[in-house]
């Protein structure tokens, strides 16, 4: 007798007609919005030990990135009646946990441990969403998805090095509140209606992630630093705006940008398993800009998390997808 087994929430990719060609641009948005994404935190992290305030930091990063993508919220608007009743819910809740939280969360854990290692504690998040839909449903998942999940958290016993002078605690909870952020944001897309176009979610969710900032900053809940100051990266020196302008023009636009237009197009469980190369490009970001090596146990440790998430995701590319009507 076989056991049931639960699968990750899916988002079906496009019609059969165009497939092939879709899940191929699909991918090559993945791997690009990774690629942004992963410049972020090295470029981020010497403004925060130069004296930018975290608010600071994020609040720049998050308004600019969503008044460059506005134009498509407003056409959004405009072309759909009601468009703001309809899906507010849905945006503020992007707005405050994939890109408020998730960005609050990482970049608190990234001042506390290297960036690539606050990364790879992100990344346990299909490993979250396996407990997650375990406890929703009551139905076991596979044997390959429990072998999966327990080669990560092996890995993130080594990453974070419990037993070595580098162990972080609250760093370490803080990176865990970052993949459950991961996690929403995977729900969340997955819950968008057809007339919520993906540039309008992230412009929105970015100007709304943004204005809950900006009261906590006006507020004095959170501080707000922004020093003229000069940061070193790959041993030059270069003015703070730099950077700032790299990560919130460039990185962060494009990051969401591409991210949330690549999963309709291969599906959020392809897409995470995509999204794994941040790892990778941030860890390489790290090395070059930031001189950040991890330890060697630490490696190991990644390369485990790495390996279980892939087992993970090679279970759901095994099950059936439904093309979407």
């Amino acid at each position: 007798m076989t056991a049931s087994t639960a699968s990750f929430p899916v988002i079906a990719p496009a019609a059969p007609a165009s497939t092939a060609r879709m899940r191929t641009t699909g991918l090559v948005m993945g791997v690009a919005s990774a690629l942004a994404f992963s410049s972020s935190g090295p470029f981020v992290k010497p403004l925060l030990e130069a004296g930018w305030s975290l608010g600071a930091a994020l609040l720049v990063r998050m308004g600019v990135a969503g008044l460059v993508l506005s134009p498509a919220l407003f056409v959004a608007i405009r072309r759909h009646r009601g468009f703001l009743r309809r899906h507010w819910r849905l945006i503020a809740a992007f707005g405050l946990m994939p890109v408020l939280g998730c960005q609050l969360f990482f970049f608190s854990a990234m001042q506390r441990m290297p960036v690539a290692i606050a990364l790879l504690i992100q990344y346990l998040a299909p490993v979250m969403l396996v407990a997650a839909v375990w406890v929703r449903t009551r139905k076991a998942p596979s044997a390959l998805v429990l072998w999966g999940s327990a080669v990560a958290i092996s890995g993130l016993v080594l990453v974070v090095d419990i037993s070595g002078a580098s162990f972080d605690l609250i760093g370490t909870l803080l990176a865990l509140g970052a993949a459950v952020c991961v996690c929403a944001y995977f729900v969340i897309s997955e819950r968008a209606s057809d007339d919520l176009p993906p540039l309008a979610l992230a412009a929105g969710g970015l100007l709304a992630g943004a204005t809950v900032m900006g009261v906590l900053c006006l507020t004095g809940i959170m501080p707000f630093e922004a020093p003229a100051v000069d940061v070193v990266l790959a041993g030059v020196e270069v003015p703070w705006w730099m950077p700032l302008l790299w990560v919130a023009a460039i990185a962060t636009t494009l990051g969401y940008a591409l991210g949330v237009m690549a999963v309709p197009r291969i599906g959020s469980r392809v897409a995470s398993f995509v999204g794994l190369s941040e790892v990778l490009f941030a860890l390489m970001f790290a090395w070059i800009f930031l001189a950040e090596v991890p330890a060697p146990i630490q490696f190991a440790g990644g390369a485990l998390i790495l390996v279980g998430v892939v087992l993970v995701r090679a279970d759901a590319l095994r099950a059936p997808v439904a093309p979407a009507p």
